[in-house]
């Protein structure tokens, strides 16, 4: 059924700080800008590590999938949101809802437990490196990313099914600038305690335990890095890890405190806000943690653009 003003009944309006006009605007700008630098840092490192035969190693496959990762993620949100930025219209159909917050959640879940996985490949480096081929061999790390996505996946479907099931009583506005699950949740007109217990139990599962592994393995990693008495070796150690620990850092400490807190604890505005931080600050920021600490990925670059000026020569000749 269509409504006057156009719309559809079963459209979803994306509230965001539609009621402060003047604050979209300046949001607007900065969404595009970090966007930019998003799908231009990933791409990077995306076709640096593919083109560079001295990257194609465990550390740049996992990193290629995070920053495909971080593409798809902004991809699935970030165009729709300046959409209903830039616009008067601030609505979403039902299915472009649905699809947001699904790909959301399959694709914030799966990035939880590859950053673990990424741990692991960094204890195994810096740990066991006389034997590190030999433990992180190519079909291991299939294997592992594989899981991840699946993992993702598999969460992702199941409260996706649990959350569209509750009734919203005719409710539409979803106050936010994306179908993000604590929104659409607070607008079903019923409260589910079966929905609080799966999202906190998937939240032990995917958030919680693979951070457990990830302190673990920087917890070994911290001893190894005191044994080692090169000053070069131990600067190495601190670049690579460190970047890696940066980026956890910033991605489960926003998503914890918006997914494990209680949501009746936290504000309107200030879920917002940190919605914005972790959809478009984080995923802009990861590539410029790994390029800007890490020699391998500067030295690669380089190394390409060398090889682009003298193509480019021999084909003026």
């Amino acid at each position: 059924m269509e409504t006057s003003n156009g719309s559809f009944e079963t459209d979803f309006i994306l509230l965001g700080f539609s009621d402060r006009p003047q604050l979209e605007r300046i949001i607007s700008a900065v969404v595009f800008i970090f966007y930019v630098v998003t799908l231009v840092g990933n791409t990077t490192i995306i076709l640096v590590s593919y083109l560079d035969a001295q990257l194609h190693t465990p550390m740049y496959f996992f990193l290629s999938n995070l920053s495909f990762l971080d593409l798809c993620y902004t991809t699935s949100i970030i165009p729709q949101m300046l959409v209903n930025l830039w616009g008067p219209k601030k609505s979403i159909t039902y299915g472009g809802c649905v699809l947001q917050f699904f790909f959301a959640l399959d694709l914030g879940a799966t990035e939880c437990l590859l950053l673990a996985v990424m741990a692991y490949d960094r204890y195994a480096a810096v740990c066991q490196p006389l034997h590190y081929t030999v433990i992180m061999h190519p079909q291991l790390c299939q294997r592992m990313v594989l899981t991840a996505w699946l993992g993702g996946l598999g969460s992702a479907l199941i409260v996706c099914s649990l959350t569209l099931k509750l009734p919203r009583c005719g409710h539409r506005k979803v106050d936010n600038f994306f179908c993000e699950m604590p929104a659409l949740i607070k607008m079903a007109c019923v409260y589910s305690k079966v929905i609080e217990i799966v999202v906190f139990a998937l939240g032990v599962i995917i958030l919680l335990t693979p951070l457990l592994l990830i302190l673990i393995s920087y917890g070994v990693i911290a001893q190894a890095v005191m044994r080692i008495k090169s000053a070069a070796k131990w600067r190495k150690v601190l670049n690579t890890c460190g970047s890696h620990l940066t980026v956890v850092t910033l991605f489960y400490g926003t998503i914890i405190y918006m997914y494990m807190k209680p949501q009746n604890k936290i504000s309107q505005d200030e879920g917002k806000f940190f919605t914005l931080f972790y959809t478009i600050v984080t995923p802009s920021l990861n590539p410029l943690i790994y390029t800007l600490r890490n020699k391998d990925v500067k030295n690669a670059v380089k190394r390409i653009l060398r090889i682009g000026k003298s193509s480019t020569k021999t084909l003026v000749r």
